[in-house]
């Protein structure tokens, strides 16, 4: 039997969703979506058009002719109108900008609708914002995975660093602190956790521990 399990874990920019979900898809064998990677996927597609940015209309028609793909391996791929973009969306540049993008009802639309029809068929963990309380509101165990402002930010520059980014810590925690207000004001799906999700502080937590936890709930709904 095909494990239909659908995991839905939100949470705010940089607390480690997507890293957590990949690894908790892998223990239960379970596809896993990155909601992100989509709307960054549209975001670099929108810069590289130079496109304004709080023009709805033009990021909606934007995203109905976008054809973006999530390639399933060891390292998922991301593929935007048949182009690799996995690096590039993660640029602080897409990083900037995304919740500009991801607020547009139109863009959502377009993308949950991508996503539900994704999960249609299959087992999923899921990450993203609204996943528990929009995308799958049916979803088996829901998650709200958070962690301060300033410990996201640490993370994050480490990561830039890696790929060769010089980061200024207090940039990017102020960075953070506003994309957590756009994403929690926006008129349309805004960031909060589902009613029925348990939260996971991983402030304190290494990413294995977080794994362990929430693979735990899914053995005991």
């Amino acid at each position: 039997m095909r494990n239909k399990t659908c995991v839905a874990i939100d949470g705010p920019a940089g607390a480690g969703k997507s890293t957590v979900a990949k690894l908790v898809a892998r223990q239960l064998g379970l596809l896993y979506i990155d909601t992100g990677a989509m709307y960054r996927a549209v975001t670099l597609k929108a810069l590289r058009e130079g496109l304004d940015l709080t023009d709805h209309e033009q990021l909606t028609a934007l995203a109905r002719r976008t054809k973006i793909e999530l390639v399933p391996g060891a390292k998922q791929l991301v593929l935007l109108d048949g182009e690799d973009v996995t690096e590039e969306i993660r640029s602080p540049e897409v990083s900037r900008h995304v919740s500009l993008v991801a607020k547009v009802p139109g863009v959502r639309a377009i993308l949950v609708e991508q996503q539900r029809r994704m999960a249609s068929e299959t087992g999923v963990v899921m990450d993203g914002r609204d996943i528990g309380t929009v995308v799958l509101p049916q979803a088996d165990i829901k998650i709200f995975l958070t962690a301060s402002a300033e410990e996201r930010a640490n993370r994050r520059a480490k990561e830039l660093a890696n790929k060769g980014y010089t980061i200024d810590i207090a940039k990017l925690i102020k960075e953070i602190e506003e994309r957590d207000y756009i994403d929690s004001h926006r008129e349309v799906s805004p960031l909060v956790a589902a009613a029925d999700a348990t939260i996971i502080d991983s402030s304190n937590l290494s990413i294995d521990e977080v794994v362990e936890e929430i693979v735990k709930l899914i053995g005991n709904p």
